[in-house]
């Protein structure tokens, strides 16, 4: 089985790399300068990298020599990973890219030989249980540390408040939950799934919080979220849509005029084995 194909535009994934930054807990980055090999190359592989943000975020806040090894099966993504690689190291050590067109549930522990570190952003989400398990057992296989940020927490926060809010973040939650030929996609219940199953096989986890909190500073963003939340929450719901273009008039008004502040939670994950 594979994840379901849902193509990912880079524009997007531009738009949204800034406020994944601010949202990814710097906290678990401290646990993991800790775990990590005091000297020597560091092997880091990035699974779902689309056009490699989390290597940009990661990379400058972790020392010494790293190549990562950045998996995707969408190789114009990958191209894009490869021209825009990590600045330097926090000491100043020079950050390599390595590309690999790969479908990271077919991905065995010689793949990831040597690792020192497994990345994953934005992924939990989009998986089966079935699927988690392959990944929770690839990652203890390997046996090293494993970072997987941006897990939707099931929860947004749009102010000021508007009465379709709960009806709409109620549908939305339930797409993200929907059943596809691979299975239901776990959704907002991801990061409890995958804390049980890596505690299960006696890895230690820790949890953080990682919302994005949108403003006036991020209208473009906002607004392009909106939509997409607004389309998946129609598509679980047909019946939503007679009243959503109103609602959605309103809210994109109030986004373009500074007026809207979201907040979409999610949460990262590290498991130190």
């Amino acid at each position: 089985m594979t994840i379901e194909q849902i193509r990912v535009s880079s524009e997007w994934l531009d738009l949204r790399e800034p406020a994944d930054a601010a949202a990814r807990s710097r906290d678990l980055v401290e646990h993991v300068r800790r775990r990590l090999p005091a000297a020597g190359r560091l092997v880091i592989h990035d699974l779902a990298s689309g056009s490699g943000s989390m290597g940009r975020w990661l990379a400058p806040l972790l020392p010494g020599r790293q190549h990562w090894v950045m998996h995707d099966r969408d190789a114009d993504l990958l191209e894009v990973a490869a021209a825009n690689p990590p600045g330097p190291a926090a000491d100043g050590a020079p950050v390599v890219v390595e590309t690999r067109l790969s479908d990271i549930t077919q991905l065995r522990p010689d793949d990831l030989a040597g690792a020192a570190l497994i990345t994953a952003s934005a992924l939990l989400d989009l998986i089966t249980d079935d699927e988690l398990a392959g990944l929770v057992d690839l990652c203890a296989a390997v046996g090293c540390p494993a970072l997987l940020t941006l897990s939707v927490a099931g929860r947004v926060d749009l102010t000021p408040a508007d009465s379709l809010d709960r009806c709409l973040a109620a549908a939305f939650d339930a797409h993200q939950r929907r059943m596809t030929a691979r299975g239901h996609l776990l959704g907002p219940d991801a990061v409890a799934a995958a804390a049980e199953r890596f505690r299960r096989l006696g890895a230690d986890v820790v949890v953080r919080p990682s919302p994005w909190r949108l403003g006036a500073a991020d209208a473009d963003l906002a607004a392009e979220w909106l939509a997409g939340w607004l389309d998946a929450a129609c598509e679980q719901r047909a019946e939503l849509a007679a009243g959503v273009d109103a609602y959605a008039a309103r809210r994109l008004a109030q986004a373009r005029a500074g007026q809207l502040a979201v907040t979409v939670h999610h949460a990262d994950l590290l498991v130190l084995p």
